[in-house]
């Protein structure tokens, strides 16, 4: 008989929050999570896209991945498990908001610093982190995170401390 907290890949929530699969990376799924957003943001960025074009998505994006993450949360009786990555890429999208130079290199310095924001979790990420149990607060927290990530990355790029290839 299958354990009730173990989720599946036979099921598209599971697909979904665990970013196609890659949440179930063994080797630190939160930052491999982040690491496949990489790709999509480069590519975006090549169009040199105006960033309000991405927060309609970034919206739909996050409610639906907050709903989507009780429910599920709720079924297998998990809080915040680790297989759980789209929070991660939610995040890096919000601190790619503030990208100024679509460059290579300053994506993985804002990579960077959103996993450092990530892990750190400076409040009020810590808030929703520890003290929000449901999928609100699976999602928020990296929101947050990405929030300071992009807020630094902008400033180190406003005082001209970022390579400007």
């Amino acid at each position: 008989m299958k354990e009730k907290n173990t989720p599946s890949l036979k099921r598209p929530e599971v697909i979904f929050l665990s970013f196609f699969g890659v949440g179930f990376s063994p080797w630190a799924p939160g930052t491999v999570g982040t690491l496949a957003t990489l790709p999509f943001l480069y590519f975006l960025g090549l169009f040199k896209p105006p960033f309000f074009l991405f927060i309609p998505f970034l919206v739909v994006a996050t409610v639906a991945s907050c709903i989507i993450a009780e429910i599920v949360q709720k079924k297998l009786e998990l809080h915040d498990p680790g297989w759980i990555v789209m929070d991660e890429v939610l995040g890096m999208c919000t601190a790619w908001l503030f990208i100024q130079n679509y460059h290579w290199s300053h994506l993985l310095i804002m990579f960077g610093l959103f996993r450092l924001f990530d892990i750190f979790k400076v409040w009020p990420a810590t808030y929703f982190d520890k003290q929000v149990t449901h999928g609100y607060g699976t999602i928020v927290d990296d929101i947050i995170s990405g929030i300071y990530a992009g807020a630094v990355y902008y400033l180190l790029h406003y005082f001209s401390l970022l390579p400007n290839f």
